[in-house]
């Protein structure tokens, strides 16, 4: 009997990794080495998104917080994840999406040391964070562009913050062209492969205190949080609903974690629509659960919420590791495991998949004998 218990559990993989070799690739050393803690979480993370994820019936919805461009990972791993269709939509910080600009504006961040004394740093006009210092003139320059982008006449009306970067990323574009630059922002590839691209807290970043000064003088452009809450919602339900997949990748936590996975809540308790929540969640953060925090927030919770299809719950990973660390090693083993997917050019979607969630709220109100628009 003991034996039989025995055979039953011992049923996993057995760890015997070949020794490492000198030209051993990414991928390869992840499937090979990589077997238990939180390397064997890294690795089922890589296999998750490569394997599932990135097939041709799923659409990849990305959040991004901490400070993840400043440290070179828009140019390194965002933008090529972009360019080979591996991600359809984004929420991201500002913050994220303001100190990528500075790299299409020719820029410089350069490395420095966390124990640098900081009263001398901000003597000498230089700005850090942790161990990413820059010029506080960077600042400055990128907020000059920002607020001569956004008082143009094709701003000045409300906007979801998804059109605004869009529109946002076109000039940024432009500015990278002109300047011999290629690849170095996340806005402008996002612009050039139609990726919509939303902030959860708009005002939460220097691109939001810019215009918050363009508002003050008298500029009629505003960002539509609600806006931002209905589309992402109709992206979602449009995948679903058109015979496709709903996968979340977070990279880290916090308010875009959340801005993303409640796009089910909002389909099936706010506007009373049926549906199951996405079908796959990948999370790389250093948070714990325990704590109560968002960012900590397991999948198995999030089913509670109905953001997680139930069913679903197998295909959940979340990775305990740096996303400094993570990301990269992700992004190399999906590269070098798929092939480019043709981009789904979701932001010109918009429009579409507003108007088949506005019928499917309608008709769970005509189902509920609740009066319908005309």
């Amino acid at each position: 009997m003991a034996s039989e218990r025995t055979d039953k559990e011992l049923t996993g993989r057995r760890i015997g990794p070949a020794p490492v070799h000198a030209d051993i690739s990414a991928a390869d050393l992840i499937d090979s080495t990589f077997v238990a803690y939180n390397g064997r979480r890294l690795g089922e993370a890589c296999r998750l998104f490569a394997e599932k994820m990135l097939d041709a019936d799923t659409v990849v919805g990305m959040t991004l917080t901490g400070a993840l461009t400043p440290a070179g990972l828009g140019m390194s791993c965002l933008v090529p994840l972009v360019e080979r269709g591996f991600v359809d939509w984004i929420v991201s910080t500002g913050a994220n999406l303001y100190h990528d600009t500075h790299f299409a504006l020719g820029l410089e961040m350069r490395q420095g040391s966390p124990q640098a004394d900081d009263t001398v740093l901000r003597e000498a006009g230089i700005v850090r964070i942790y161990d990413i210092f820059f010029a506080y003139n960077v600042l400055l320059s990128t907020d000059q562009f920002i607020r001569e982008v956004a008082a143009q006449p094709e701003f000045q009306h409300p906007m979801s913050s998804a059109e605004f970067h869009y529109r946002l990323g076109r000039y940024v574009a432009e500015r990278q062209r002109a300047l011999g630059l290629k690849g170095c922002s996340l806005t402008a590839a996002a612009y050039e492969f139609a990726v919509p691209v939303y902030t959860s807290s708009p005002g939460d970043s220097s691109i939001g205190m810019n215009l918050a000064l363009l508002e003050l003088e008298g500029r009629a452009l505003r960002l539509d949080p609600l806006a931002d809450v209905n589309e992402t919602a109709a992206l979602v339900y449009w995948a679903k609903k058109t015979g496709k997949k709903s996968a979340v990748f977070v990279v880290g936590g916090g308010s875009p974690k959340n801005f993303a996975l409640q796009t089910e809540p909002q389909i099936q308790e706010v506007m009373g629509i049926s549906e199951s929540g996405h079908d796959y969640f990948l999370q790389v953060t250093d948070a714990r659960p325990d704590t109560g925090g968002l960012s900590g927030a397991t999948p198995s919770e999030a089913v509670s919420w109905g953001k997680i299809d139930p069913a679903r719950l197998p295909d959940s990973v979340v990775c305990y590791l740096d996303a400094t660390v993570a990301l990269p090693l992700i992004t190399a083993y999906a590269v070098s495991r798929r092939r480019a997917r043709p981009p789904r050019r979701l932001y010109e979607r918009r429009e579409e998949a507003m108007a088949q969630l506005k019928r499917a709220y309608q008709a769970a109100r005509a189902r509920a004998g609740e009066p319908t628009d005309k």
